[in-house]
């Protein structure tokens, strides 16, 4: 670990010690693991009450991983000050607000997965941002032509700003499971923001992708664009303004961004964007206003709905209703993959068979998931009887063309709708998972969308405004049939997010969930299959090559998948798009027997995560 975040650890009162060797898979904790085992990816933190910051973390008592080592830290100190899950957790995010400005912060939204170990019950706070009351079907078509707007034109403007949902997320989250003030939990972040961080490679590559967005936002430029240039890596990237509106919220209370100061804020930042004067670099497209008002703000209401639930192999899968597509579309690819002993097939015969799952549940998620969507239709894409209907289509040797059409949720037997087409979303996102030593389990998703979101920073208070809005589609995808993903009034875009809880008899078996846009079905559905049908230790399902069906003619593949895996699936059939760097940035933890954790993190994508246990081994 570099110096400079050593001294920023030291002063958040972190102690730290040196990581030691990986553990054998034999220490996988959970009983439904299958196969021949192996070794465990990445450094393990041990010890006594120390945090070492690799990406796998074995011990006893709460446990905290994430995309950050800042994060993780606040995060861990927490816990062992008393804390619980929750306040971890909510301390963490508002520490990734700061150290992962580009993928998430209280300028965004998300979904809140919480399991109570005192009621074995799993509740969620679904704190998507919504549209303005004025939004229509219409909001991204350019009246001159009568066409969509490319993507980047509605994103780098006010027309993709949602409210955001993510501060009303902490405050409630603190208020109904949490044991500290969310004044106190802010307050780790606010002085992260103040004294700095250390500048990583990631960090500045985030930057310099967004260089010509950020330039033309005198706000943006200033923070993150220094003489002109993204940040060198090793330098401390300090910002005083989000600290001030940090405390400033810590003494006043979230009425301040809802109903106050920051709000108005907000609100100028969209109907007249802070273009600068003197841009650095040109910007393709005009920069619009739009039509957001403190009204939108004030009549903000966060939802508690019921988590979807599906059987899978004697596990309990617990994950996020509309308007995220997540809990549907990973529950209904699980409940087809049930029809297939995947344990018993060949490597090829099993990544086939998550492959068609993925495509058959993206093109019903397409057609039928939206904000507005009827309960029966929800219940009816993640029941069993659904997906007999669906598993039939698939042949063992050879893959289906793509794009599939929907299924006809009206029909019996295998007959497909006849209209249905692939959606993409953007590619940032965050994700945290936190457990405490009473049990209780945060799996939790948050957002501004697109990396670097809207562009726009809210002049004198230090974070960037989400291009949430982006997430609808910008016009009609499904033929003749109605779109439940068209922009409307106080309507949530449609959300791959997929924080996600598995137990097993009741209690704690797993929890998981990825950033990665619609990509963040996949990595959650890969990752399970992996951990619960391929026989991989939790770290090796994190550190296993990746491959993304999301009905497209071509699979979006990890150079690595691609390499091992792509003569045997194109044997069946299946077509690779260009390959990808990375796919996802994963958390989870793994629950065992006599209150042993496994917290895990990415080895190396986006630069590798962070994970610690309260108690190391």
């Amino acid at each position: 670990m570099r110096l400079r975040a050593v001294l920023s650890l030291v002063a958040l009162g972190v102690v730290l010690v040196p990581a030691a060797p990986a553990a054998a898979a034999s220490d996988a904790l959970g009983p439904t693991a299958r196969g021949h085992g192996g070794t465990a990816f990445g450094p393990t933190a041990r010890g006594h009450g120390g945090t070492a910051f690799g990406p796998t973390a074995r011990g006893y008592g709460g446990a905290v991983a994430t995309v950050d080592k800042v994060a993780t830290a606040v995060g861990i100190d927490v816990l062992r000050k008393g804390g619980n899950a929750v306040d971890a957790a909510i301390a963490a995010a508002a520490t990734l607000g700061v150290t992962e400005p580009f993928s998430a912060g209280i300028g965004g939204g998300g979904f809140f997965v919480y399991y109570n170990a005192r009621s074995g019950r799993v509740q969620t706070i679904d704190g998507r941002e919504s549209g303005p009351a004025s939004m229509t079907k219409d909001w991204f078509i350019d009246p001159a032509d009568g066409k969509p707007y490319d993507f980047n034109e509605g994103r780098v403007s006010g027309l993709s700003v949602g409210t955001p949902g993510t501060l009303a997320t902490w405050e409630s989250a603190a208020r109904k499971w949490g044991t500290k003030p969310l004044s106190q939990l802010l307050q780790p972040g606010a002085r992260v923001a103040e004294n700095g961080f250390p500048v990583d490679a990631t960090f500045r590559q985030q930057v310099t992708d967004n260089q010509a967005i950020f330039g033309q936002f005198d706000s943006s430029r200033d923070l993150y664009l220094p003489g002109g240039q993204p940040p060198a890596v090793g330098s401390t990237q300090k910002n005083p303004d989000l600290a001030a509106t940090y405390r400033l919220i810590a003494r006043k209370g979230t009425d301040v961004l809802y109903k106050g100061a920051v709000g108005r804020d907000i609100v100028r930042t969209v109907q007249h964007p802070p273009v600068s004067a003197t841009p650095i670099g040109e910007w393709a497209y005009p920069i619009r206003g739009a039509d957001l008002r403190m009204s939108d703000l004030a009549n903000y209401r966060l939802r508690y709905p019921a988590p979807t639930r599906s059987d899978y192999r004697g596990l309990t899968v617990y994950g996020m209703t509309a308007p995220s597509s997540g809990g549907v579309a990973v529950g209904e690819a699980l409940n087809i993959l049930e029809r297939t002993d995947l344990s018993a097939a060949s490597r090829t015969q099993a990544l086939h068979q998550y492959l068609e799952a993925s495509a058959l549940s993206f093109a019903d998620r397409n057609r039928y998931v939206g904000d507005h969507t009827a309960q029966w239709k929800l219940d009816r894409l993640i029941s069993d009887g659904w997906a007999r209907q669906r598993a039939c289509q698939i042949d063992p040797a050879h893959a289906l063309t793509k794009p599939v059409p929907p299924g006809d949720l009206t029909a019996t037997g295998c007959t497909p709708a006849p209209v249905g087409g692939q959606v993409e979303e953007g590619q940032s996102t965050t994700n945290l998972t936190v457990s405490d030593k009473w049990g209780n389990i945060v799996e939790y998703t948050f957002t501004i969308e697109a990396t670097g979101g809207s562009g726009m920073v809210v002049p004198g208070r230090g974070f960037i405004l989400n291009n949430e809005l982006t997430d609808f589609n910008f016009a009609g995808t499904q033929g003749d049939a109605p779109d439940p993903n068209l922009p409307g009034p106080n309507k949530r875009p449609r959300s791959s997010m997929s924080p996600t809880i598995v137990l097993q008899d009741g209690k704690p078996y797993l929890a998981l969930g990825s950033p990665g846009g619609a990509t963040i079905i996949t990595t959650v559905l890969q990752l399970l299959v992996n951990r619960i049908d391929l026989g991989m230790t939790l770290p090796e399902a994190m550190a296993a090559p990746r491959a993304s069906q999301r009905n497209s003619a071509g699979i979006q593949a990890e150079p690595a998948f691609h390499t091992q895996y792509g003569p045997g699936l194109e044997a069946l059939g299946h077509t690779f798009g260009p390959d990808v760097p990375e796919l996802g940035a994963a958390t989870a933890i793994e629950f065992g027997r006599n209150g042993r954790v496994i917290a895990a993190a990415e080895p190396s994508r986006r630069g590798s995560g962070a994970a610690a246990v309260e108690f190391s081994r």
